[in-house]
């Protein structure tokens, strides 16, 4: 979700998203999907600055580093908090927190529980008189259960809000996406033992990878990761490719492929062709959804109405036919 630059209220990212609240890599990783929110900047804006301070820093291999679960190089790490907007003594905060997460030191919110542990236990009190002894063990209980609950809601909510788990059902009414994106599984809904994947033009005009309906789960299938854009009220489609690494589906707007979709490693968010709404459609118990690219009254649909695997994924005129429905199903982190 794109937010205006340094946000609303003026809060650093380093005080309402601590860096060293990350315990794991993909915590840490998933704090950079929200410093990258609060910047307010695409990934090609991101690029630019790196290359405005002296730096090389990808669109490409933003996208592909954001959607990993696993921890970022160094020098990722300080070319993007720069390029965020970030100063030295922030940017130092970052890298701190990266170097702690790859020595499996604990995080700053696990320090605190301990000593507040060593503190408790040096403070407890000497024991009652005698008289009270049958008092002490319910209160014992609800002393405990008090500092779990506490405890319990600090480590749900570690970078306070927005949170990772934070949904943005207002963008996209019914579906339960998260603010900084969702993994997915997208399927027809007429075909459901199928998924969207990548194929090719069956009619062999077009000899660009494109999107088309596959059998689901195989093992060179590329991941689905939606990515809410608040400010336009849409989605970006990731494909996270094994090989290929990380693309944006795309409509494709000139040549033999008019009107395909293809994913295209140059993700931005500034790129109407790249963005698309999802609304919900067919009967509520259904859960059908139908995905329009931004600013037209079009569809995506599967050509010809076919049904067999390898059938491509086009942009057509919106009929309301059982083609342009699909079934989203969101999924936990790979």
């Amino acid at each position: 979700m794109i937010v205006e630059e340094g946000g609303d209220d003026g809060e650093s990212p380093t005080e309402g998203l601590p860096p060293d609240s990350a315990g794991s890599p993909a915590e840490f990783t998933a704090a950079l999907r929200v410093l990258r929110t609060w910047s307010g900047l695409t990934y090609r804006q991101l690029s630019g600055r790196a290359a405005e301070l002296g730096g090389a820093l990808p669109a490409s291999t933003i996208a592909t580093t954001l959607g990993r679960t696993t921890l970022p190089r160094e020098s990722f790490v300080e070319a993007f908090t720069r390029a965020c907007g970030l100063g030295d003594e922030q940017v130092r905060r970052w890298l701190e927190a990266r170097t702690r997460i790859a020595m499996g030191s604990p995080s700053r919110a696990e320090e605190r529980a301990a000593d507040d542990e060593r503190v408790n236990a040096v403070a407890r009190p000497e024991p009652a008189p005698r008289r009270w002894q049958r008092w002490r063990a319910p209160l014992i209980v609800v002393v405990v259960l008090v500092v779990l609950v506490g405890t319990l809601g600090y480590l749900i909510s570690p970078f306070d809000t927005p949170s990772e788990n934070k949904v943005a059902e207002a963008l996209m009414p019914g579906l339960a996406l998260r603010e900084i994106g969702s993994w997915a599984q997208i399927r027809p809904a007429r075909s459901p033992e199928l998924c969207l994947a990548e194929g090719k033009d069956r009619t062999q005009l077009y000899s660009g990878t494109i999107v088309a309906q596959q059998p689901c789960g195989e093992a060179a299938s590329p991941r689905v990761f939606i990515d809410p854009i608040g400010e336009v009220n849409a989605v970006q489609i990731q494909w996270h490719h094994p090989d290929t690494g990380v693309g944006c589906l795309t409509v494709v707007n000139e040549g033999m492929g008019h009107d395909l979709v293809e994913p295209r490693d140059d993700c931005g968010d500034d790129s109407a062709d790249q963005l698309f709404t999802i609304a919900a459609a067919g009967p509520p118990e259904a859960a059908y959804y139908v995905i329009s690219p931004v600013g037209t009254s079009q569809c995506l649909g599967l050509r010809d109405l076919d049904t067999d695997a390898g059938t491509e994924v086009v942009r057509e005129r919106c009929s309301g036919a059982p083609d342009q429905m699909f079934l989203i199903d969101l999924i936990p982190p790979p």
